[in-house]
């Protein structure tokens, strides 16, 4: 019992202190088991097992080719200035109602969360291109910042989101590993779509939330959102406006749209999508006259970065994963939540609290990789959804990130937010969107149809 637990707290303060995750996890890992090899702790037969471990769980897994065509599309699109585009465009649309620069700024989040799929690259691409337009146009700090926030964490949850492709690759095995635990040897699998479709109506849900707050604060705090009035200007005409929307809009949807309908109609695996929406990303950019020789090494070295962080991660995460299977570290975790008060609910709970902690200091993808391995069988053996715990998982990890004083979306927007702008603005700005986050949680975690419905619908009760 104390073994597993002071594996997973050195693993902790070592990623608190700033080492890499990927040699941490591994590393770590590998330190307990050759203690506990020569003190009688630990079966050393498992290090026969780590080299096909890692070759079944990362090398041969095809869903995982996935992540670096979803990250080169996402890096494709911001290189192609796309939310600029976006944002001049509904500014022109919005801009001259009250508030309607703010539900502009929402909006544009949302696609680019949808086409990146990366939190840092969303936050800092609309803190750029946005907070100074807001502040020169008069909207209050906080609203401003906190719209940019809200926005850019939607990539957490919004499909297709490079989150639910390794959330929903690690909850398939553990969902697997539960049902074989159960005594289920033909077990049921769930797939990434499963997951786009689950997350579809909790993020639409949040998006309208925020959407509807933007508005409620226009119309009762009209001087923190005022109406632009174009300067010596003349209004663009309908037609021409109309036009330029269609233009600019139109090929960053039917790229979403292609990509994540095509895996939840069942017309093609989220490696196929991805590789689409590559291949759409690059048609846009090349049409916008946005690519060129240098600009795709820009985008080939990105991705290849991103890529290689997050197989390293997986790498050291599978090391971690057996070793503490191994110290019995999977029955520890079984015994403490089976005996929690409140059951199947204290559990949830207990894990949802303490990923939300964990989501101050850790990003999403090691909490994916370390946390939800071990917790995951457990919770699911109990009976629960695994497309419900998903979306949960990703909607808590989205509020993590989002609360002050940690929040990994307030950091990065305070790198780029102008020295005027203090950092009490931002955690005032984010304050109102987080309760509409743990409003959003309650309500999914009281209707678990909000997220199971879809799925149901779409494949037929899988």
């Amino acid at each position: 019992m104390l073994l597993p637990l002071a594996l997973f707290l050195a693993v902790v303060l070592l990623l608190l202190a700033g080492y890499p995750v990927a040699f941490t996890l591994a590393g770590t890992a590998l330190a307990f088991a050759a203690v506990g090899s020569v003190t009688g702790h630990f079966d050393p037969t498992f290090f026969n097992i780590i080299p096909s471990r890692i070759y079944g769980s990362v090398m041969t897994n095809e869903i995982l080719v996935a992540v670096p065509l979803f990250v080169f599309m996402g890096v494709m699109l911001e290189r192609a200035r796309i939310a600029e585009s976006l944002l001049d465009t509904l500014s022109m649309l919005f801009g001259r109602l009250r508030g309607g620069l703010g539900i502009g700024v929402m909006l544009v989040g949302v696609l680019l969360a949808a086409s990146t799929g990366i939190v840092g690259a969303t936050v800092v691409t609309m803190g750029l291109l946005s907070l100074p337009t807001m502040l020169k146009r008069g909207y209050d700090p906080a609203i401003a910042t906190g719209s940019i926030c809200a926005s850019g964490t939607l990539g957490q949850i919004i499909p297709p989101s490079i989150v639910l492709v390794l959330l929903g690759d690690v909850l398939s095995s553990a969902y697997q590993q539960a049902q074989i635990d159960m005594g289920i040897y033909s077990p049921k699998t769930v797939s990434v779509g499963d997951l786009f479709a689950g997350a579809l109506i909790p993020g639409l849900m949040l998006v309208g939330f925020y959407l509807l707050y933007l508005l409620l604060a226009a119309a009762l705090k009209p001087e923190t959102m005022p109406a632009h009035r174009a300067e010596g200007e003349a209004p663009m005409p309908a037609g021409a406006l109309a036009v330029r929307v269609v233009r600019v809009l139109l090929p960053p949807v039917l790229l979403i749209v292609a990509v994540l309908g095509s895996i939840m109609a069942g017309l093609a695996t989220p490696t196929e999508a991805a590789a689409v929406g590559a291949f759409g990303a690059t048609l846009i950019a090349v049409i916008r006259r946005e690519l060129n020789l240098p600009r795709l090494r820009e985008v080939m070295r990105a991705t290849t970065r991103v890529s290689s962080m997050v197989f390293l991660i997986l790498i050291g995460a599978s090391v971690f994963s057996l070793v503490f299977r191994g110290f019995g570290g999977d029955d520890a975790v079984h015994a403490v939540l089976s005996n929690l008060p409140g059951g199947t609910v204290g559990a949830v709970i207990v894990v949802m609290l303490v990923m939300f902690l964990l989501g101050f200091v850790l990003d999403f993808i090691e909490i994916t990789f370390v946390v939800v391995p071990i917790v995951g069988p457990v919770l699911l053996a109990m009976g629960l959804d695994p497309v419900w715990l998903g979306v949960m998982i990703a909607v808590n990890l989205q509020t993590s990130f989002l609360t002050p004083p940690f929040g990994f979306a307030l950091f990065y927007l305070r790198g780029v937010a102008p020295p005027e702008v203090q950092t009490t603005d931002i955690y005032r700005g984010v304050m109102p969107f987080v309760a509409i986050q743990l409003a959003a949680l309650c309500l999914l975690a009281l209707w678990p149809a909000l997220a199971t419905w879809l799925p149901g619908v779409i494949y037929g009760g899988q």
